[in-house]
Parts: structure tokens; C-alpha cells; sequence
């Protein structure tokens, strides 16, 4: 759950795109003028299965002269033999989409992929920005115009109610409110379910053609008909609760990568190896300590070496494990730059991580140099242990709790640590715990929800933004049958500040009072 703004939610509103020729306007964009020639007659774009070639998308002309998606490529050629065929992509499909998901943030703060080819954006309280919806709409035609993709656009307070719209409504269509969304879409067919095919098969077999004839038939034949279907795209009552908005639909954002980049610009080309080595070190230096910084470790490498005369020298590297060691990176790259031809200088030099992986923080080269020099922390420990008994130093290790407080423990050093906590870390948690927590005066709250407003120290903070809650319930093993759960809430005062508080107890839990509330860390 994101940070979001305190107060009473306000409607959402969902953009819906959709490419229906994503696959051949794709393949326009990135073919040369030669397959664009190809393009203006007959094409298809087909797979290989195991009953020969199967079309996958067909250009305007190619549906002109009958052919479609699903249809074998022998059997369009005899409607058109002249057809051109080009081999299908779902993989780069599915990376340009990834593109356009990314590109069409513009309209929103956040997009999501609607596989596979839509997307969705939410643009709730931003269509002002372009001079209303209808405005938004047109701006997205544009943009897609100009880049030669054909889409349909919807907005509706729903995912499920825009997809349905834009898939098979009127184009540029707006909807607004719960009972809009009925009277618009009880004419479109139950297709705009986003059912399974075999479920659609089913509905019309049972003479359901239209969404309007699903709400008068009543739930409960169609429940008792589809109650041991549990997956939302085949089961038409979860799908329509999801497209009115009775039940909520997760959607997953896409986060652009940044992927890690180092480069030098030098003030004099240089040709020779020595120099060159000497600069792909400093470049390996930039990369680890890039990667160090987002916690990561390099797979793929990329070197380029922009000459003077323009051409462009690439050299890739494939490595079996994550890693950001630059002595390591060097070594590699030695053997990779022997038959580098500088021609008249190289100018530029820039090294690229295509793929990083997840790689922890290690210090085993401080702890080295230190054993080294006597002065590390594990001979610290030993000196100290052998000075003043093993029972006198203690260290800190984690312990499996849910409760934050006893979520470590201190024991001698020299004993084993206790089962791994590994489980719990999805669990943010602040960036400083207090001691023991401290009570604020909450001088108002929402009924059951968050303060807006409280006391800590003397001061007063006002609330601006929350984020929780995440309930933690007693641990019955340990404590009495009296003990109350908390609940920890992400809050941020008027001022920028972050704190983690918790309500202990609820109303009418029957075990005390009122609930108290309590500071229990602050966030970064």
C-alpha cells in the first residue's frame, strides 16, 4: 500500500488504450524500406506450429483479401497467393508495449500493462491538466498518431468498464458513475467481460449475448451455473462486480529501470592500449560503484568506443554471476580489446550494464585488510571475549517476531545465531526504532483509522499523509488472553516528517478501554 493523501477518497479514473495492430504496426516502425514496400499489399505475420504457419496478425489489405488471425497460412494463400508473410514477434510485442507503457506516463502518474495489446493509465485528477477528458482523449490520438499506431481510447471510473469501452464501445468514449456504467455498457456483448473464450462459448449457448441480459437473468442462477470457477476470467459474476466496481482490481504498475551507465569524454584521443586500459580501469571503478549504489551486480556488460571518424567499436561480456568486483571487470575486458582498432583516436568510451541482478553489500575485502593489520572486528571481538569473559560481550541478532521490540536479541558472540528471520522481510520497518514507545495525545482521529492530528513532546503535528495499517496481533504463546493487537500506521506531518505510530487495542475489543496510541520509530 502507497503513501496517499489523508481524507476521503476521490474517484478514479482509468484510461484504457488500445492497439489493435500492435503486431503489424510494430513491425512498420522497426522494418526497413524494403519490407515497408512489402507492407503496401497483402501481410500477414505467422508462427510456426505443428500443423505448418499460422497467422498471428494481418495488415488492412490482408484482411481486404480475407485472411485473419488464427487461419492457417495455406488457406489464405488460397484466397490471395500473392500474400507477403514476415515471421511474428510476441517477445518484442511484449517489449514495445513495455516501452509504451512507460511513454504514456505522460497522461498519468502511473500505467499499467494490459497484455497484449492495451494499456492502462490512471489519470484520476490530472484530465484538468489537459483542458478536460475529452482533450486528454484527443492528445492520445495524437501521440499515437504521430508515432503511426492505430489505438481506441476509453475512460471510465474502472479498468474493467475502460477495457470494455475501448474494445467494444464507441471510441473516445467518457463514463462517469456507477449508473453510467450500467446504461452505457448493458449493449455491448459479453466479450467485454474479459472472459475466456470457452466462457463466452458457454454464456451464448445459454442465449446470454449482451451484458444487460446477465444483470436481468439474477445472480444466482449464474452462480450455481459458474460456482466452481474461481479465476476472474472465468467466472462472469467476479468479472462484472470488478467492472462496476464492487469488488476491487489489483493492477500492477510499471516502474521504468534505470539501467547503470558510466562514460568518459576525453580532451585528446587516444591510440594506444596502455591509455586504453587505463580508462576502461576508471570506467570499471564508476560501474561497481554505480551498481554498489543500487544494490546490484552486472550480468551483461557493454563497452562502446566512439573514434573520431565516427564509427562506433562494441565489446559485450557475459558473466555466469552478479558482480561489481572492477579488477574482475578489467580482466574480462583484456582479452575482449586485443583487436580494438583505434583508427585516427578514440574520443568517447562508455560502459553500460544491459543486465543487473540483486547483489548484497559485502565487506569481505575491508575485513581482509584489517585482519591484516590487527584490527578487525572479529580479532576485536576475540581480544575482548578473551579479556573479559565470553559472558560480557553480547552482539545483536535477529529473532523471528512480528513484534518490532523483539524482533532481536543480544547473545554472547561465540553462540549460534538463531533460525533465519527471512520470512518477515517484506516488513518495512523505520530507520530508527525508539527504545520503548512513547504515548502521544491524539487529539482526533477517524473512527478506527489514523489520527489527524496528535501531540508528541509538546508539539503539535498535523497529519498530511498515511500509509497502513498493518496489524500486528499478539503473540498468544507469550502473552496473556488480555493483550491487545496494534496497529502501525506510516504517517507524515505538515512538515516533511515521517513517524511509524501504532494504536493499541480497538473499540469494543473488549480488553480495556479505550485504544491508546503510541510513536514507535521514525521513518527516513
Amino acid at each position: 500500500m502507497s503513501l496517499r493523501e489523508a481524507g476521503s477518497p476521490r474517484s478514479r479514473r482509468i484510461l484504457s488504450i488500445w492497439l489493435p495492430a500492435l503486431a503489424i504496426d510494430r513491425w512498420r516502425v522497426v522494418a526497413d524500406e524494403h519490407s515497408r514496400v512489402l507492407d503496401r499489399g497483402p501481410l500477414v505475420l505467422i508462427a510456426d506450429t505443428a500443423h505448418g504457419p499460422r497467422i498471428e496478425a494481418v495488415n488492412r489489405a490482408g484482411a481486404a483479401a480475407g485472411a485473419h488471425k488464427d487461419m492457417m497460412l495455406a488457406d489464405a494463400r488460397t484466397l490471395c497467393p500473392e500474400i507477403a508473410t514476415a515471421p511474428s514477434d510476441p517477445a518484442g510485442d511484449l517489449g514495445f508495449l513495455e516501452t509504451l507503457a512507460i511513454w504514456a506516463q505522460r497522461w498519468g502518474p502511473w500505467s499499467a500493462l494490459d497484455p497484449p495489446d492495451g494499456l492502462l493509465v490512471d489519470v484520476t485528477a490530472v484530465a484538468h491538466l489537459f483542458g478536460g477528458e475529452n482533450r486528454l482523449l484527443a492528445d492520445v490520438q495524437q501521440a499515437f498518431a504521430q508515432r503511426q499506431l492505430a489505438v481506441r481510447t476509453a475512460i471510465a471510473p474502472t479498468a474493467g468498464a475502460a477495457w470494455a469501452l475501448a474494445h467494444h464501445g464507441r471510441d473516445g468514449a467518457i463514463v462517469e458513475g456507477a449508473e453510467a456504467i450500467e446504461r452505457a455498457l448493458s449493449d455491448l456483448p459479453v466479450a467485454a467481460l474479459r472472459l475466456d473464450q470457452d466462457v463466452v462459448t458457454v454464456l451464448r449457448r445459454l442465449g446470454l449475448k449482451r451484458l444487460g441480459e446477465i444483470a436481468t437473468l439474477g445472480r444466482d442462477a449464474i452462480q450455481r451455473r459458474f460456482r466452481n470457477r474461481k479465476s476472474p476470467a472465468a467466472n462472469p459474476l467476479v468479472r462484472l462486480d470488478q467492472l462496476l466496481g464492487r469488488v476491487p482490481e489489483p493492477l500492477l504498475p510499471v516502474v521504468p529501470q534505470q539501467v547503470p551507465l558510466v562514460q568518459r569524454r576525453l580532451l585528446e584521443p587516444i591510440r594506444h592500449r596502455q591509455l586504453l586500459d587505463t580508462v576502461v580501469t576508471d570506467l570499471a571503478g564508476d560501474m561497481a560503484r554505480e551498481l554498489e549504489g543500487q544494490g546490484q551486480g552486472a550480468r551483461r556488460l557493454e563497452l562502446g568506443l566512439w573514434r573520431v571518424d565516427g564509427e562506433v567499436v562494441v565489446r559485450q561480456l557475459e558473466l555466469a554471476a552478479a558482480t561489481r568486483d572492477p579488477a574482475h571487470i578489467v580482466r574480462l575486458f583484456a582479452a575482449r580489446l586485443d583487436d580494438v582498432d583505434a583508427g585516427f583516436g578514440i574520443e568517447m568510451l562508455r560502459l553500460r550494464a544491459s543486465w543487473a541482478e540483486p547483489l548484497a553489500l559485502a565487506q569481505d575485502d575491508i575485513e581482509t585488510a584489517a585482519e591484516t593489520h590487527g584490527t578487525s572486528l572479529a580479532a576485536c571481538i576475540d581480544r575482548l571475549t578473551v579479556r573479559l569473559g565470553a559472558q560480557a560481550v553480547t552482539r545483536p541478532v535477529p529473532f523471528a517476531s512480528h513484534i518490532p521490540e523483539r524482533a532481536q536479541r543480544w547473545q554472547p558472540p561465540l553462540e549460534p545465531e538463531a533460525s533465519s528471520q527471512g520470512q518477515l522481510a517484506f516488513h518495512a520497518r523505520p530507520l530508527k526504532l525508539l527504545d520503548s514507545p512513547e504515548s502521544i495525545a491524539v487529539l482526533y482521529a477517524t473512527p478506527d483509522g489514523y489520527p489527524q492530528r496528535f501531540r508528541w513532546r509538546g508539539q503539535v503535528h498535523e497529519v498530511v499523509r498515511v500509509e497502513g495499517p498493518e496489524r500486528i496481533a499478539p503473540e498468544w504463546w507469550r502473552e496473556r488472553g488480555g493483550a491487545r493487537l496494534r496497529d502501525y500506521y506510516r504517517i507524515e506531518d505538515e512538515a516533511g516528517r515521517r513517524y511509524w505510530i501504532y494504536r493499541l487495542g480497538i473499540i469494543g475489543d473488549g480488553r480495556g478501554g479505550p485504544p491508546d496510541w503510541y510513536l514507535h520509530g521514525l521513518c527516513a
